[in-house]
């Protein structure tokens, strides 16, 4: 047999091939008869969600079903959108007393260059973990150092980091420098020292901006033969006010110092972290700077703290006009550890603050639209409206109750399995004689 006729045969099934994987992603989807939660407005009874090529293109009662639609019987169930974890190292660390298995820190202080979704691991156990009880798509972010690089938004499916990409080039993630003093030390010459310390450090990142905002005007008239800086390249846009920058920070000397910064450097700023947000509420809504704070099952900074100051602050911020998201992990400074992502928790961490003032529906806003709004995805995220990604979840009741159990996931308008680790163990000894 010559080779022409079996090359022939292979071009033909790798098409063949093509135009089947084509023709399923492009599948229509109907979802028939759900209380549809459309966080846009009152939720539809009875309500039908129309999918095609990944997008959402209907949201009403009865629905009429395209030719060759595949219909998805929702009856008594609760149709709303994909949770958002705003804060989350997914993917980037497998198990943290493992080092091989991290990639959520790196060597240095300044790498403003890295793309979290790189690293990104698809096979996580976490991923499959997290998807179960909800999640669809999660900003994903290095710690450790100052600028420890730029997050990512991933949907938490694909074969590989690429399928997953939302949002490659996610805001950077700017650990601000504090005052490090402990509670004893109220010896002058001490806070003079640890004062000299972080003013060092604020004046090293303001080099770091300069630089890359020289370099902008730099590379803008350059020739052909000019050498791209990659670290600079990247740092240019934040440094510009043109992109967010996440600026971590707890305590409210902190969130004062770097909202400072930021308005004189003119960075478009989201605080992560706030810990004590509450005490700079007023300053945070006079200047319009949005919050991801941590997750509220997690301690109080102080040990004379109110035992529920971290369950208190959603209902305090939303009162005084702070945008917010609550997100699963907890920002760390450390420039060598790492942690492993706790997002399978998050509505639980939303639910949390609801019965210390947070509004039900604030709370699940603040895990599926405002991080979407914040990061700027909430024209394609968040709610369950025509021209929206159709990342949803098909739930037998509130997603914010432990009880409630998800039935159904899609993923860019495609079901997705809900197996996972825990699952398996579970049903594994269960059935142990």
């Amino acid at each position: 047999m010559s080779r022409r006729p079996l090359l022939l045969c292979c071009v033909l099934f790798s098409v063949g091939l093509t135009s089947s994987a084509q023709t399923l992603s492009a599948q229509t989807l109907l979802i028939r008869d759900a209380t549809v939660h459309t966080l846009a407005g009152e939720p539809i009874r009875n309500g039908d969600v129309l999918i095609q090529d990944g997008l959402i293109v209907g949201v009403a009662e009865r629905l009429r079903a395209p030719r060759g639609a595949v219909i998805v019987d929702a009856k008594g169930k609760h149709l709303y959108p994909g949770l958002f974890d705003a804060y989350t190292p997914i993917g980037l660390n497998e198990i943290s007393a493992v080092g091989v298995t991290s990639d959520q820190v790196e060597k240095g202080d300044f790498h403003p260059e890295l793309d979290a979704a790189i690293a990104v691991n698809p096979d996580s156990t976490h991923i499959a973990v997290t998807r179960s009880n909800g999640v669809t798509h999660a900003l994903t972010t290095m710690s450790g150092g100052v600028i420890s690089g730029r997050a990512s938004i991933i949907q938490l499916d694909g074969w590989t980091w690429e399928e997953m990409a939302l949002e490659r080039h996610g805001p950077l993630v700017l650990h601000f420098p504090r005052i490090r003093l402990n509670r004893d030390d109220e010896e002058r010459d001490t806070f003079t020292k640890a004062k000299k310390i972080y003013e060092r450090e604020v004046a090293e990142i303001v080099e770091w901006l300069e630089a890359a905002r020289h370099y902008a005007r730099v590379a803008a008239e350059a020739d052909a033969d000019f050498q791209p800086n990659p670290q600079l390249t990247s740092l240019a846009p934040a440094a510009n006010g043109e992109e967010p920058v996440m600026i971590v920070a707890a305590r409210e000397r902190e969130i004062r110092n770097a909202v400072a910064f930021a308005e004189e450097q003119g960075i478009e700023m989201i605080l992560v972290g706030g810990a004590e947000a509450f005490k700079a509420k007023e300053l945070l809504a006079e200047k319009s700077i949005p919050v991801i704070l941590g997750p509220t099952q997690s301690l109080p900074l102080d040990e004379d703290a109110d035992y529920d100051r971290v369950f208190t602050q959603p209902g305090e911020l939303q009162a005084a006009g702070v945008r917010f998201a609550i997100s699963s992990s907890a920002p760390m400074r450390s420039r060598s550890g790492a942690s492993y992502p706790k997002s399978r928790s998050l509505p639980y961490e939303a639910a949390g603050a609801v019965p210390f003032g947070l509004d039900r529906d604030e709370a699940l806003k603040s895990i599926t639209l405002y991080p979407a709004q914040i990061l700027g995805m909430g024209d394609r995220l968040g709610t369950i409206e025509e021209g929206k990604i159709a990342n949803l979840m098909l739930t037998d009741g509130d997603p914010l109750e432990i009880a409630t159990q998800v039935e159904k996931l899609f993923i860019q308008g495609e079901e997705v399995s809900t197996a996972n680790k825990h699952r398996d163990l579970y049903e594994r000894y269960s059935q142990r004689p």
